[in-house]
């Protein structure tokens, strides 16, 4: 039998009350193996001797392993491999920011540095994104809420973490019970992460958007749409024959209607493909009864395997125009960190012989700085 993670919220809260044991010292354990991540738990003081047994047997501080870190050549992203239990591995980001660089609707900017997590959900995937590494791995399984949580729990030591995207390896809404059970988990003490800075990237599924909002207030909805229309859609993302345009344009509606929150739109540029000029319109006029955000997203090298190219900047910056001008979509360009360590979006892939070099990385907006 599989040990759990001390971080797995649910199995904990069960076990604890099985034995008459109040639940309310679960954010008392947490903390304490957040502080000492070495710790043996029969150390974590003033719980009812009840609770020692309980966790000696059935559960571990933490379960899972960073094997290793890599940095990018400017060192504003950091790369985590990180071994779970099952032996399998997954890789989790981090992104670092400074608040004050450049200017914010045309007032300097405040704040400081801040960092952002980037977390996995899933070994592999099984949508099979043909411009995504990770589809190349074929879905091996899911994780649990305990080893998401300790992707946070890792990169805290690391850089203190802000914001957390589930935007790396897996399809979030396929793991939805982990999915929920761990951002909870993130909301509550000792992590207390804001809802409003954390984000769920899917390609659209419809059902589990449909409950999202009642389960995860205010946290953000991002939708990797990445085609104007079905047929490239489903050509690009396999996945998507499963959830037609129609359908997931009224679900997203339907998320706003309940929300309040503007959806944040991913888009892959993708040269000759979905680039040109009469795609912007179409994907203007696909979200005229929305309020969105689109974010367009160069194309990362993938390796050999790939036919795809990225979009020139031509291309892109005419895509933006249309989106701003014609149609007033707040539309921005998403500036990659850590494509040389392979940390980009679409290039989170466990694959630990092959070492690419795509130049370096640089500071971008961070995803909090969208909102209007």
């Amino acid at each position: 039998m599989a040990i759990h993670s001390v971080f797995d919220a649910g199995a904990l809260k069960a076990e604890l009350e099985s034995a008459a044991i109040s639940p309310s010292f679960i954010p008392t354990i947490w903390k304490y193996v957040i502080q000492n991540p070495e710790c043996n738990l029969d150390d974590i003081p003033s719980l009812p001797s009840k609770a020692y047994p309980i966790l000696r047997s059935k559960f571990r501080a933490m379960t899972t392993t960073v094997t290793s870190t890599s940095d990018s050549k400017d060192r504003v992203t950091t790369k985590l491999l990180i071994r779970l239990q099952n032996g399998a591995s997954v890789e989790a980001v981090i992104m670092r920011y400074d608040t004050r660089l450049g200017k914010y609707d045309g007032k300097p900017r405040l704040g400081g540095p801040r960092s952002t997590l980037c977390v996995s959900s899933q070994v592999g995937c099984k949508m099979g994104c043909k411009f995504c590494a990770t589809g190349t791995m074929g879905f091996k399984s899911n994780l649990s809420s305990g080893e998401i949580v300790e992707q946070l729990v890792h990169a805290n030591r690391i850089s203190h973490i802000r914001n957390v995207v589930f935007m790396g390896m897996g399809e979030p809404l396929n793991n939805y019970t982990a999915l929920v059970e761990a951002i909870q988990a993130m909301l509550g003490f000792p992590f207390q992460l804001s809802a409003k800075r954390i984000t769920v990237s899917t390609v659209g599924i419809i059902h589990a958007i449909n409950k999202l909002h009642d389960d995860l207030p205010n946290v953000n909805l991002a939708v990797s749409l990445h085609a104007p229309d079905q047929d490239i859609r489903c050509q690009i993302m396999p996945a998507a024959r499963a959830f037609p345009l129609a359908r997931l344009i009224d679900a997203m509606q339907a998320y706003q209607n309940k929300s309040g929150q503007k959806i944040f739109i991913e888009y892959i540029m993708l040269d000759g493909v979905n680039d040109q000029d009469q795609h912007a319109h179409q994907l203007g006029k696909l979200l005229e009864k929305l309020k969105s955000v689109v974010n367009l997203i160069p194309f990362n090298p993938i390796g050999t395997t790939s036919g795809f190219k990225t979009s020139s900047e031509q291309n892109v910056k005419s895509f933006q125009r249309i989106l701003r001008g014609v149609y007033d979509v707040r539309t921005t360009v998403r500036q990659e960190m850590g494509q040389d360590i392979s940390g980009a979006c679409g290039q989170l892939v466990v694959n630990l012989s092959e070492q690419r070099s795509a130049g370096g990385a640089s500071l971008l907006t961070d995803i909090e700085d969208l909102h209007i």
